[in-house]
């Protein structure tokens, strides 16, 4: 084995990427504080081809030369727009057909790995903020709550982190 040259990943440039045909997920921002998790974000979006990314409440935006140090060009392929309120994002979600799911640990979960999608429907996936994660208002307007089992002390994941998690489960399972 050798380590591949960059030349040789077959990457597409921005415009391609604006082309190409994405998997049928949003991922929702809910006051998101750290620029370098939202530059992850976007960069996990880019490599799964998530449809696009709603920055809301205190989640910043690009352009930001924090969010761009991890997002590397990703805050330029992805599409992404902001709100100031979560809920308001949702509502309009909602009525383009979204099937609304919270990332959080809460009664009647669904655990990650027996999640179950149709293919025939779109998703919008909310990350909460890194101290109070998903807020229970926010989780009110759900239409459900997906947990990453955990079996460690810690039961929490940085939310970038959690973020890659769920992606790329939606991502095996709606392409």
């Amino acid at each position: 084995m050798r380590v591949k040259k960059i030349t040789e990943l077959a990457r597409i440039s921005v415009d391609e990427f604006k082309q190409t045909g994405k998997i049928p997920l949003t991922v929702v921002l809910d006051n998101v504080r750290s620029l370098n998790n939202i530059g992850s974000v976007f960069r996990t979006a880019d490599a799964f081809l998530i449809e696009s990314i709603c920055l809301c409440g205190i989640t910043a935006q690009p352009p930001h030369a924090e969010i761009h140090k991890t997002a590397l060009g990703a805050e330029d392929s992805v599409d992404w727009r902001y709100y100031p309120d979560t809920l308001h994002a949702l509502d309009e979600l909602k009525k383009q057909g979204y099937i609304i799911c919270a990332i959080e640990q809460a009664t009647g979960s669904i655990p990650l790995d027996t999640l179950d999608v149709d293919k025939s429907r779109k998703y919008a996936v909310i990350l909460g903020n890194e101290v109070k994660g998903v807020e229970q208002p926010v989780v009110d307007a759900c239409d459900c709550c997906i947990e990453i089992p955990q079996f460690g002390t810690k039961h929490s994941l940085n939310v970038s982190i959690a973020g890659g998690l769920v992606l790329w489960e939606f991502f095996k399972k709606l392409r």
